[in-house]
Parts: structure tokens; C-alpha cells; sequence
């Protein structure tokens, strides 16, 4: 199945871009990032910075923004038999225009992956059509997906958490 990914959640005060790879397949279904409700992501982010992760999803997204947090995926598009990364069909792979983003959202410090795949997607597809991007910080972070379950909730939280703080990013 051939799937599309999601505008990015930003604005012009973003400083923390945090990339997946692509939305899964409830994600799509339900037009939301990390909608998938053994996905850690929105816990994790509640754990940090208390963004409710039961609020309704238009409430999450703007505390996000308040908190100066964008996300995104690195696909724009690819074909993959199911919502795991491995399955991705690595010839109907394109990238979403990270040049033109970087240049329009020139207060982000920090590219936090969420999970290694988006990382390994990011460095193989992106960095080598980016035109400088020294200043970036990138930082890998356990995936959050529910496929990911070599660490407990916890240890992902404290990973992200290690994270945000070694990131330089301000608090709002």
C-alpha cells in the first residue's frame, strides 16, 4: 500500500523538531500523529511536559506549539505492506522537503528522532541534499511505538527525558 504522511506540526517559534519515520496505520486512519493507543508517544509527552494525553488531539497539538515542539516525519510517502518500519519498500521511498522547512523554521537547535529507523532514513535520504545544517543537534530517542518494546515506559521516558535536557532548547 502505497501511504502519504502528514503536513508538519510547526510554527515560527519551533525550536525542537522531533521526526518519525512515517504514521502508522491507525495514525492515517485517524488523520493523527501517534494515534495508535499503545503508542507511548503522547504519555511520554505528558510525562515531560504535561500535555494531557487524553485531551482531544487539536488541544494536544497546540500545547506542543506552546511548548516550541514541531513534529514531523521524514517520508513523505512510500510503499510498505504494513505500519512497521521494516516493511517499507525502500524504492518508493521519497523525503519531505527538509531544506525548505529548515529555511522557514530557522529557530530549530534540535532534530530529535523517534526511533532509529527515522534516524537511519533522515541520514541515508536528507543530510546529504542539506546545505550545511552544522548547527542542528540531532539526538536519536527510543521509538515509541508499541513494536518497540525493548524498554519498559519508564526507561523510554527517561531517555527523553535525558534528552530535552541536553537539548538546547529554551523553555517557554
Amino acid at each position: 500500500m502505497h501511504v502519504h504522511s502528514f503536513a508538519p506540526i510547526a510554527d515560527a517559534s519551533s525550536q525542537v523538531l522531533i521526526l518519525g519515520s512515517m504514521p502508522g496505520k491507525a495514525s492515517l486512519l485517524a488523520g493523527e500523529y501517534y494515534a495508535h493507543p499503545r503508542n507511548a508517544f503522547w504519555k511520554i509527552m505528558d510525562a515531560l511536559f504535561a500535555i494531557d494525553a487524553a485531551a482531544p488531539y487539536e488541544r494536544r497539538v497546540a500545547a506542543l506549539r506552546e511548548r516550541r515542539i514541531a513534529l514531523w516525519d521524514v517520508l513523505a510517502s512510500c510503499t510498505r505492506a504494513t505500519s512497521l518500519d521494516s516493511a517499507i519498500d525502500e524504492s518508493s521511498i521519497a523525503v519531505n522537503d527538509f531544506a525548505r522547512f529548515l529555511r522557514t523554521h530557522v529557530k530549530i537547535v534540535s532534530i530529535c528522532f523517534n526511533g532509529a529507523k527515522a534516524e537511519q532514513l533522515y541520514r541515508r535520504h536528507v543530510v546529504p541534499e542539506l546545505a550545511g545544517g552544522g548547527e542542528l543537534q540531532y539526538h536519536r530517542l527510543p521509538s515509541t511505538s508499541p513494536a518497540h518494546a525493548a524498554l519498559s515506559h519508564a526507561d523510554k521516558i527517561e531517555a527523553w527525558r535525558a534528552c530535552y535536557a541536553k537539548s538546547r532548547f529554551s523553555s517557554p
